[in-house]
């Protein structure tokens, strides 16, 4: 008998026949260790699954990889399910995989690790971020469904804590994969109008997966984002999101969010009432001070007898007559004596009074005193002064000292 000949084509197609035909091959789950990761533009992802003893060539089309909760990585370890067939054109089999989860770990609870480490490593949970709460907000936004429980909680509280402050409330959807957008375009919305002074964002409590539009992404950026102060609120005090971590204060629940957004009004009102002690103490001293003050000008001499007033404030000004008068008598004596001795001084040391002695001042015809012989010549004429009158000369003779 002739042996058959077939193309690589149809064998390969037979191969693929034989095991899109096996129950076993069709619908199986693998564990193993993800190495080669790749997710190309088309948004398809390729990657190997290996263990100790072989490996196997997976694919995830895009179709099924956006309902991944969380985010593949190499050495990371998962079971993944679909089905094992063979791609024609290359001859090789591989697995076909239509989900994934993380081994020995939820999904859900990967995905939170993985995007809560992301974020922080992005400083989006740093406090320096973080927004102080207006102290007495004038309209509180409220990012929640409007259907449940929470919303009437929330309001119930605002009302009978602050009934001053006036609340908006912005209804979106808070469960399933329509929450997030929703979520995202409340808070954008209030921010670019303005429309409130602080948000409230969050829902009553549920499983993880009711609650995990508040582990979005796209809703921590848009908190991060706000201009407004932003208060999480969401699920029970056990439960923790990433909204939590990226809002400026979180609430253990909806009404304990309504609870830090406003003050009590009767804690308010006794500070007000101690405010207004204070001030009625305050106020009731001054009086009695200013009564005090009052009494003492009434009985004082000026209002009493102006009379009597004027007089006093007039020996007042004479005492200061006098004694300015006394002190500018001594001031006059003081300068006198110091006068009289200073004229003694210099009449001591005046030139004239030695010629009252017998002495005499020559003089050159230019006044210039003649002190040495060497100052005059032979025939010059000279005027001596004494002490009653003066003599005019001529020098016949010189004569110098002579040394011994």
């Amino acid at each position: 008998m002739e042996q058959q000949v077939l193309s690589i084509t149809q064998i390969n197609e037979y191969i693929r026949s034989r095991m899109d035909a096996d129950p076993l091959l069709g619908a199986v789950a693998v564990r193993g260790e993800i190495s080669n990761y790749k997710m190309y533009p088309s948004g398809h992802h390729y990657f190997t699954l290996k263990d100790e003893g072989g490996a196997l060539k997976c694919v995830m089309f895009k179709g099924n990889a956006v309902r991944l909760r969380f985010r593949p990585d190499n050495g990371m370890k998962v079971i993944a399910m679909g089905k094992i067939s063979v791609f024609p054109r290359d001859g090789a089999y591989q697995l076909y995989c239509s989900s994934m989860a993380m081994d020995g770990v939820g999904d859900l609870y990967a995905a939170f690790e993985q995007l809560k480490a992301q974020l922080a490593e992005q400083g989006l949970f740093d406090p320096a971020h973080k927004k102080p709460l207006p102290k007495y907000p004038g309209v509180i936004g409220i990012v929640t469904s409007s259907a449940g429980a929470a919303v009437h909680d929330m309001l119930r509280i605002l009302r009978k804590r602050y009934p001053l402050t006036k609340v908006r409330l912005f209804p979106v959807r808070v469960q399933g994969a329509e929450a997030p957008p929703e979520i995202v375009g409340a808070i954008r919305y209030a921010n670019r109008f303005k429309l409130a002074d602080l948000l409230i964002v969050g829902r009553g409590g549920g499983s993880i997966e009711d609650l995990w539009a508040f582990n979005d992404e796209r809703v921590a950026r848009a908190i991060y984002e706000s201009e407004i102060p932003v208060i999480s609120a969401v699920g029970h005090e056990p439960d923790v999101t990433i909204s939590d971590y990226v809002a400026d204060l979180r609430a253990a629940t909806p009404s304990n969010g309504a609870e830090l957004a406003v003050q009590d009004q009767d804690a308010l009102r006794q500070v007000l009432d101690s405010f207004s002690a204070t001030m009625v103490t305050c106020l009731t001293r001054q009086i009695k001070s200013g009564r005090q003050h009052l009494r003492a000008l009434s009985a004082s001499p000026t209002i009493v007898s102006p009379v009597g007033y004027l007089n006093q404030r007039r020996q007042g000004v004479l005492l200061l007559h006098n004694r300015l008068i006394s002190s500018q008598t001594t001031l006059l004596e003081q300068r006198r004596r110091r006068f009289v001795e200073q004229a003694a001084k210099l009449d001591a040391m005046s030139p004239l009074k030695v010629l009252t002695r017998g002495y005499a001042i020559t003089q050159a015809d230019d006044g210039e005193i003649i002190r040495s012989v060497s100052q005059v010549r032979v025939g010059q004429n000279v005027e001596i002064k004494l002490n009653d009158g003066s003599l005019a000369a001529a020098v016949t003779q010189i004569k110098e000292n002579c040394d011994e």
